[in-house]
């Protein structure tokens, strides 16, 4: 039933994993970085996807796209379906832990392996209920591809190299099409320019965006606070958004004074990883416990049921 019981430490790892000791330098800081400025954007995508991902910046990557997830709450004409489903308002948590499974699942496993395969077919089964316009799954995609290089050229131990923002192009680009998404952007540069006239053109507010956003934001705060205290952490949340996401989310501006402290914060926090060692293991999210499945899954648990 492809079923992770966690913990799964007896679960076969990827076939990229076989390379990972063979890198040469393997132990210094930089090492993967040089090595993967050796693969091919293109051909390599996958294992450059899930180095850099799961080796260079886990943390990172994984904020990043908690607040690229804040980004599609921006898009009016959207967010009707995305609050009348209730998956973001009254299942939060494992709206959110579902997604994350999902995606990992095709980003450590690889597109053809039998759990990357069975993660995509439920992704688009979940899909396939809705009437979803086209633009809106390209925009999606378009945070996807852009939004980990963004926070991590801004905030991370290193900045992104060229090969690994190409890399991340083709990847997520591949997904898209077993996706069925149409009038993809033909390269990485025009996905950036994408994004920008999209946002422009649909960031607007809607009362369903602050619905949705004030949901997101307080699960997130959920993790490191009680209920209580969620006044006091929301600012520090708002600190790593921008103007004009806020507005179009109906979230308020944090103070200059406190955005520019939680942003130094950040950034000094990837400073501080770059004097530590490269990581020894790769951080898998498919085989850490989380709230909604803290004794494992079946991918066919994953996402809404009927």
């Amino acid at each position: 039933m492809l079923k992770h019981t966690l913990p799964n430490h007896q679960a076969p790892l990827p076939d990229w994993e076989a390379k990972v000791a063979t890198i040469p330098n393997r132990s210094r800081r930089f090492g993967i970085r040089d090595y993967i400025l050796t693969l091919d954007a293109q051909r390599d995508c996958q294992e450059i996807s899930y180095l850099f991902t799961c080796y260079e910046f886990p943390w990172d990557v994984t904020r990043s796209l908690e607040f690229a997830l804040f980004r599609v709450f921006g898009v009016a004409k959207g967010t009707p379906l995305l609050a009348s489903t209730g998956e973001f308002l009254q299942r939060t948590q494992k709206r959110y832990d579902d997604t994350v499974l999902i995606l990992s699942e095709i980003l450590e496993n690889g597109y053809d392996s039998p759990r990357g395969q069975a993660a995509l077919v439920r992704m688009n089964k979940q899909h396939g209920r809705f009437r979803i316009p086209n633009d809106e799954y390209v925009y999606t995609l378009s945070t996807f591809i852009l939004e980990p290089a963004r926070w991590i050229d801004r905030y991370g131990w290193r900045k992104v190299t060229e090969t690994e923002k190409q890399a991340a192009f083709y990847f997520w680009t591949e997904l898209g099409r077993r996706m069925g998404i149409r009038d993809m952007p033909e390269s990485y540069a025009a996905f950036d320019a994408f994004n920008c006239a999209y946002e422009q053109a649909q960031f607007r507010y809607a009362p369903e965006n602050e619905l949705i956003a004030v949901a997101t934001r307080n699960l997130m705060l959920s993790w490191v606070l009680p209920r209580p205290l969620f006044r006091l952490g929301a600012p520090f949340v708002h600190a790593l958004i921008d103007d004009k996401l806020l507005q179009a989310v109906g979230l308020p501006p944090t103070p200059a004074w406190l955005q520019t402290l939680v942003r130094r914060s950040v950034r000094l926090r990837g400073q501080l990883v770059g004097l530590f060692p490269p990581r020894r293991k790769p951080h898998l999210l498919t085989r850490i416990p989380n709230r909604t499945y803290p004794e494992g899954y079946s991918i066919s648990d994953l996402g809404a049921m009927p």
